[in-house]
Parts: structure tokens; C-alpha cells; sequence
């Protein structure tokens, strides 16, 4: 279809929308939707876009240009469109739409208050259980330094376990003063909720209260002559006022808000988000995207929108850089997921106005980062295209790497780099099926298949097919491709590492139809680069055979057996220790255990006298 006709088209489209609330679905030449949006009146907001573009720089209008077609929904509410726009984004994730990554990247903090004695564990799932979270966290290095301050300032237990174990003696946390050991001692339950509670204060940001009611509680100590006390509270104290040192106070009010701002180019965008709890400036997270059709204003109630539906806490008051057309909508939806009244306001002036502009120079200077490290990782791959002599940059590399010991549990993996960096997303896991000895090769050629042999499926290809090995390992890739019948229009490298004996100090790049290795002088870096997709590839693959292996450790004899599932194994395993010790256990032994019957004992001893033969 030529522009003429598009132009036809869409304005015939125009046409004939309403002027009603719905949402709409853009669509390119292969009918994909590429972009969901809502709105209130659906001509006035579709005419936006190919009458009077809603982004005025060239790379919008591009954009805009791609869109072949448009369909529409006819909604009774904006509040129904609202909805509906979430739920279509959701199910077909258009290109074009700013859409949040799952969070199970960053960690957060959960706290059991239903546990006897809880305890602080790391987690990347925010679960309904009843449990407190609090996060998520930046990163994870964010996360182990809030750990270690509350470690060292608050006695909860330290062990892991849902039921606390009984000791006989407490552990190395309790000579250190870091742990009240209730595993050994009777703490009351009084006193332990009353560490957890100043816990969630601290947690919180309440951190101002928590040192008042840490003080009261010292001089009431020292009122009673109970010196001891009111100096452990004094060291307490102290602690948290370093803590509250290092914070920046950003507000006088004291309220908890959230603080968001914008920073894009042509073709990224930054969203920075300031947690600010109790006037205090507590943390910083950057969110970015690639290219997008969305206002800044729809970015951000988009960002919303998907954000507080999967964090723990939403704050009374989120500030945005740009007033929101459905911002009452937004407030109502946040409203109801806190269970108390959420304000979305657009500051003009004063102390909020300057958190505004605060977030926005962090923002500007992510995106700086991360079109410098854009910029670096493009010279980088134009580099790498010109000593491999590629005909096209190699913005898609493709690593495997094979792992098993002596043969047992063989295990491949393939990691994806693009545009330089790891697109982890991508990532595969093969458990090897149809090799029967250890044979490194025969494991490459069998991943291989399975990675090339489905047709279209098996596309895109990459740009570099990089495999861990020699020549032998290239040779192997191209016959298993030439078996394929595919047209291998991609490099197909090897690296192998540096054969110390031989007086080799550095790894070796080979290449198909090339005898010797490349040369990498003075260009230590793009050696570099292809040594870390390796390792990376290494790694993945080792921690997958890791967990295969661990779990075949846990398989037992007694998983054969009729009759005894999970509940009957941990039984058995815990009183008799092993399975030499079940096997050499009577009938009546083993029957004498709860809900081991008679019937299972028989079974038991029938089938484990067989595995000892």
C-alpha cells in the first residue's frame, strides 16, 4: 500500500470514530498492534495524532508513520477505558506502549509477622501471604546494605527456618550481641515483637519516631537504675541517628510521597522515581524504555498505573512533572489498592515543584549514561564488524557453552548479547536428552538442532553464532546448519582459551574458512567482549547443571515406592536419618511411625531390599 492510499485510509477511519471514551489499537502493514491507547473522546485523540502530531520531533512522526491501521473499542466510561487500555497492553504488549518488566529482578525485604519469631529474608516475588514487604530494593547491593545496618542494630534471629529450631547452644550472632538467640533462650514474645516492631518503623522511614521511642525507653531505663539497659539503648539510639545523618531531608511536612519525572531523546526514555518517607529522601530508581508513541503525560500515568499495582507500599501523595487528563481515575484506582485516599499532584511552585526538578537532573543524567554507554557499545560493534569483515554490525551475538561433570546431568545454555549488552530475556536452558557419554561435541551439535532446527520458529538468527572451543566446535555448528539447509548468512566464531604450555597469554578468536586465529593487536577490548559473552555463558550453564544436580542428589530410593509421597519421605527421613538405616529397620519400626500404615511398611521394606541387592 503506497502513502496515498494509507493517507485514504486513515483519514477515512477518522472519519467515521466517535466522539466517545474507548481505547483504541494502532496496527502496522502485517496487522500487528503496535501501540494501545485510551481516551476520552476518541476522534479528538485519534485526529491528534495524523492531523496535528502529538510529538512534534521527527523521530514521533516516523512512529506515527508505521501505523497502517487502527481499531477501536467503544467503552460506556473513561473509567472503563482505563481498564480496558491496562488489560490490552498486558495481552499484546505493543511495541510502542511503555510497558514495565516484571520486577522480579529487584529484591525486597519480607517480614512474617505471623511467624512466632520472624526473621528478615531477600526476596524477588511479592506474594499476598500476609507477610510485610518492603521494596523493592535498586539493587541487590541496596538491599545487603540495609540488611547489614539492621543486623547490626536490631536483634532478630538471623537462621532462615519457618519454625524456629531448638539449640543447645546458641550461635556466633548471640556472642556478638547481634541476636537474642530465642532458639536457646526463653525470650518473651513481648519483648522479640517489640525489636520487630521498631524493625517496620525503620523500615518505613519512620526513623525520627523510632529514635524518640528508643530514647523514652532510655531514660525510663535509667529512671530504674537499670543502666545496663539504657546504655544498649544509647548505642541503639545512636546507630539510627547515623543513619538519619546520611539521608537527605528533601520536605518539612514529613508526608510520604513518590516523586516522578521524565527525561527522553529520539529514541530512549528515562522515567526517575524519588521515594521520599517522612520528609526524608530515602531511595532513587531509574526505569527506561526504548522508542514510544506516548505524551510524557500518558508515559507517566501509564508508569502508575503498572507500578503501584506491584509494589508493597503506595505513599499518600505522588508528585508527576505533567498534569494528567485522568488523573482522578489514577487517584481513584491507587486509592482502593491502599485502602486510604492517594493525591497525584502537578507542583508549580514551592518545595514539592523543587523535588520535581530534582528528580528530572537525575533523570537527564541516567539518560546521558545511557546513551554514552549506547554510544560506546555501537563504536564497539563497528569495530568488531570491521576485524571479522562483516557485511552488517553485529547487533545480535548468540553463545553456548556446555557443562557436566564426567558426563553426568549434561546440561547446554545459550546467552544473548544485542547492541552489546546481555538481553537476558533471551537466555536458554537445554538438558542434553540424546547423548549417552560424555562427547562435548555431540552435545553442540544436539543444542544446535534443537536451537536452529524449527524452521521460521528459529528466527531471528544472530549476527554471530559464537561457540566455546576451537575449530572443531566451528566445524561441528556448520555441519549441523548445513544439515538444516540453512543459509548460514552469519559469522560463526570459536573461542578457546590461552594453552599455557605453549607459552600462550591470551585467549584465541577463530573463524570459519580461517586456519589461524585473529589477531587482536592493540584491541585488548574487543577480545575482552568476546571472553565476557563466553564467561557469561559459562555461568549460566554451570548454575543450571548446579541445580540439575542438587536435584538428583535429593531424588531418593523411597521416590520409587507406592504409596509414599513427600509427607511419608520427610517422616521417615527424619527419624531414621538415611536409607541404609531404613533398610535395616524392622516392619514394626517403621510401622510405628505416624501415617505409615502397615501396607507401606511391607512396600517400603520390600522395595528397598531390592535397591540394596
Amino acid at each position: 500500500m503506497d502513502s496515498e492510499q494509507q493517507n485514504k485510509k486513515i483519514m477515512h477511519l477518522l472519519s467515521i470514530a466517535p466522539h466517545e471514551p474507548g481505547v483504541y489499537l494502532m496496527q502496522d502493514s502485517d496487522k500487528k498492534i503496535i501501540y494501545v491507547g485510551k481516551a476520552g473522546n476518541l476522534k479528538k485523540r485519534l485526529s491528534s495524532y495524523f492531523i496535528k502530531p502529538v510529538l512534534s520531533n521527527i523521530k514521533g512522526e516516523l512512529l506515527v508513520k508505521k501505523i497502517l491501521s487502527f481499531e477501536i473499542i467503544i467503552t460506556r466510561t473513561e473509567k472503563e477505558a482505563l481498564i480496558l487500555e491496562s488489560n490490552l497492553i498486558k495481552k499484546y504488549r505493543p511495541r510502542y506502549n511503555v510497558i514495565l518488566k516484571d520486577d522480579k529482578r529487584y529484591p525486597s525485604l519480607r517480614l512474617d509477622t505471623g511467624n512466632s519469631h520472624p526473621y528478615l529474608s531477600v526476596v524477588r516475588k511479592i506474594k499476598k501471604d500476609g507477610a510485610l514487604y518492603f521494596g523493592p530494593f535498586a539493587s541487590s547491593g541496596a538491599v545487603r546494605q540495609t540488611l547489614n545496618i539492621i543486623n547490626k542494630i536490631f536483634k532478630l534471629r538471623k537462621c532462615k527456618t519457618v519454625d524456629l529450631k531448638k539449640r543447645i547452644r546458641p550461635c556466633l550472632n548471640y556472642q556478638l550481641n547481634l541476636c537474642m538467640a530465642p532458639c536457646c533462650f526463653d525470650v518473651k514474645q513481648e519483648e522479640y515483637f517489640n525489636i520487630v516492631n521498631e524493625v517496620i518503623l525503620f523500615l518505613k522511614g519512620n526513623r525520627v519516631d523510632l529514635i524518640k521511642k528508643i530514647k523514652k525507653g532510655m531514660h525510663k531505663a535509667a529512671a530504674e537504675e537499670n543502666f545496663e539497659k539504657a546504655a544498649e539503648l544509647r548505642d541503639k539510639m545512636f546507630a539510627i541517628e547515623k543513619t538519619v545523618e546520611k539521608q537527605v531531608a528533601a520536605t518539612t511536612d514529613f508526608v510520604d510521597r513518590d516523586v516522578l519525572s521524565i527525561a527522553r531523546s529520539s529514541c530512549s526514555l528515562v522515567i526517575t522515581l524519588l521515594n521520599v518517607r517522612k520528609g526524608f529522601l530515602v531511595g532513587t530508581r531509574h526505569f527506561s524504555f526504548a522508542e514510544t508513541i506516548s505524551t510524557d503525560a500518558e508515559v507517566a500515568g501509564g508508569f502508575i498505573r503498572q507500578y503501584y499495582e506491584k509494589v508493597p507500599f503506595i505513599p499518600k501523595e505522588i508528585l508527576v512533572p505533567v498534569n494528567l487528563e485522568d488523573y482522578f481515575l489514577i487517584e481513584e484506582i491507587l486509592s482502593s489498592l491502599k485502602g486510604a485516599k492517594v493525591s497525584i499532584h502537578h507542583p508549580q511552585r514551592g518545595q514539592k515543584s523543587d523535588l520535581i526538578k530534582m528528580a528530572h537532573k537525575n533523570a537527564v543524567n541516567k539518560l546521558n549514561e545511557i546513551q554514552n554507554a549506547e554510544s560506546h557499545g555501537k563504536d564497539l560493534l563497528l569495530r568488531i564488524q570491521k576485524k571479522i569483515k562483516m557485511d552488517r554490525l553485529p547487533r545480535r551475538i548468540e553463545c553456548f557453552d556446555n557443562a557436566s561433570i564426567s558426563g553426568t546431568n549434561p546440561v547446554s545454555a545459550m546467552v544473548v548479547f544485542e547492541n552489546g549488552l546481555p538481553k537476558k530475556s533471551l537466555y536458554r536452558r537445554y538438558a542434553i536428552k540424546g547423548v549417552a557419554e560424555q562427547n562435548d561435541y555431540a552435545y553442540m551439535a544436539e543444542v544446535l538442532q534443537r536451537r536452529f532446527g524449527k524452521g521460521e520458529e528459529s528466527k531471528p538468527y544472530p549476527d554471530i553464532l559464537l561457540l566455546d572451543g576451537g575449530r572443531g566446535q566451528i566445524s561441528t555448528g556448520v555441519s549441523i546448519l548445513k544439515s538444516l539447509n540453512i543459509k548460514v548468512n552469519f559469522e560463526i566464531l570459536g573461542i578457546a582459551k590461552k594453552d599455557e604450555i605453549k607459552g600462550e597469554t591470551k585467549d584465541k578468536i577463530y573463524k570459519h574458512k580461517r586456519s589461524n586465529p585473529l589477531v587482536f593487536r592493540g584491541e585488548d577490548d574487543l577480545l575482552l567482549f568476546f571472553e565476557r559473552i563466553r564467561d557469561e555463558a559459562h555461568r549460566f550453564a554451570t548454575s543450571y547443571h548446579k541445580n540439575k544436580r542438587l536435584k538428583a542428589q535429593k531424588h531418593s530410593a523411597l521416590d520409587e515406592i507406592p504409596g509414599i509421597g513427600d509427607k511419608k519421605k520427610r517422616i521417615l527421613l527424619k527419624h531414621f536419618k538415611s536409607i541404609k538405616k531404613i533398610q535395616a529397620a524392622t516392619l514394626k519400626e517403621i510401622s510405628a511411625l505416624p501415617v505409615i500404615s502397615q501396607k507401606d511398611a511391607k512396600a517400603i521394606k520390600a522395595n528397598l531390599s531390592l535397591e540394596k541387592k
